[in-house]
C-alpha cells in the first residue's frame, strides 16, 4: 500500500476513534475514564495522516522539478510507475463498519458462559438515604455475598441489571464489570427469588426492588458466590447510557 493509501487509512482510523469518543460509542469498547486518551489518539492519527499527505505532495513536487530538468526524465520515470492493488482498499471496510454500526454491549449469552467476577469488598460505604435504597448491582452483591447482608440493615434495596437465564430457566440479574475494555468484561450475577415476573426475556433490563436473603448458590462456571435478592417488585427499564459497571475496580 502506497503512502496516499496509508494516509487515507490513518485518517479514517483517527476519524473513527474521534467519532466513537464524541458520540459515546466508545463506551461499548472501553471504560469511561479512557475518553481523553481516545480523543488524543484520534487527533494524533489525523495529524499524522495530514502530515503524510503533505510530505508525499512535497516529494512529488520535488521529483517533478527534477524531471523537468532532465530531458530523459519521462523515459526514466515511466518504467517505475505502478498501481497498488485495489483489493488493499478493503482494509477500510472494518473502519466504515465501526463508524456506521454500533455493536451491542455484552449480554446474557456472554454472562452465562463466564464465571462471576464478584470480589470481596474492602469495606462498605454508608447507605444512601431513601427507601428503597438505590444501590448498584455490584455493591449489593458484595454486601450480600461477603457481608451477609449486615450492612444493609434490613432495608429494601433497588438494583438494575439485565436478565440472564441459565439452562434450567433460573433468572439472574447481571451487570458486566470491566477493568479496562469490553474484552476483559466479566459478569456479576444476582439470583432472583420471590415475586419474579412470570415472563422474562434475556437481555431485558429490569429495575428490581427487594430485600436481602441468605440464599446463595455457586456459579457453575467457576464456583463463585452468587447471592440472591428476594424480589417484591420488578419493572422493565431502558438500557443505561453506560451498560458496563466500573465500580468494582475503583
Amino acid at each position: 500500500m502506497n503512502r496516499q493509501a496509508q494516509a487515507a487509512v490513518l485518517f479514517l482510523v483517527g476519524a473513527a476513534v474521534l467519532h466513537a469518543s464524541v458520540t459515546d460509542l466508545y463506551l461499548r469498547y472501553v471504560k469511561a475514564g479512557l475518553r481523553p486518551l481516545l480523543l488524543a489518539a484520534g487527533v494524533v492519527l489525523i495529524v499524522t495522516a495530514l502530515a503524510t499527505v503533505w510530505y508525499e505532495m512535497r516529494e512529488h513536487r520535488k521529483a517533478s522539478a527534477d524531471r523537468s530538468g532532465d530531458e530523459h526524465g519521462h523515459e526514466h520515470g515511466h518504467g517505475h510507475e505502478h498501481r497498488e492493488p485495489r483489493i488493499s482498499w478493503l482494509l477500510v471496510l472494518p473502519l466504515l463498519a465501526l463508524i456506521l454500526v454500533a455493536p451491542p454491549a455484552l449480554g446474557s449469552y456472554s454472562a452465562m458462559r463466564t464465571g462471576t467476577a464478584l470480589q470481596a469488598p474492602f469495606g462498605y460505604a454508608e447507605l444512601p438515604a431513601g427507601d428503597p435504597v438505590p444501590l448498584g448491582l455490584v455493591d449489593y452483591a458484595g454486601r450480600a455475598a461477603y457481608g451477609h447482608g449486615r450492612s444493609l440493615g434490613g432495608r429494601q434495596v433497588r438494583i438494575t441489571g439485565f436478565v440472564a437465564l441459565d439452562s434450567a430457566g433460573v433468572p439472574y440479574l447481571v451487570r458486566m464489570a470491566l477493568n479496562c475494555c469490553a474484552a476483559d468484561a466479566q459478569p456479576v450475577k444476582v439470583g432472583l427469588s420471590g415475586r419474579i415476573p412470570p415472563v422474562l426475556r434475556p437481555d431485558t433490563w429490569l429495575e428490581v426492588t427487594g430485600r436481602y436473603t441468605a440464599r446463595r448458590t455457586a456459579d457453575p462456571v467457576n464456583g463463585g458466590v452468587i447471592p440472591y435478592l428476594e424480589v417484591s417488585t420488578a419493572k422493565p427499564v431502558p438500557a443505561p447510557h453506560d451498560p458496563y459497571d466500573e465500580s468494582w475496580n475503583n
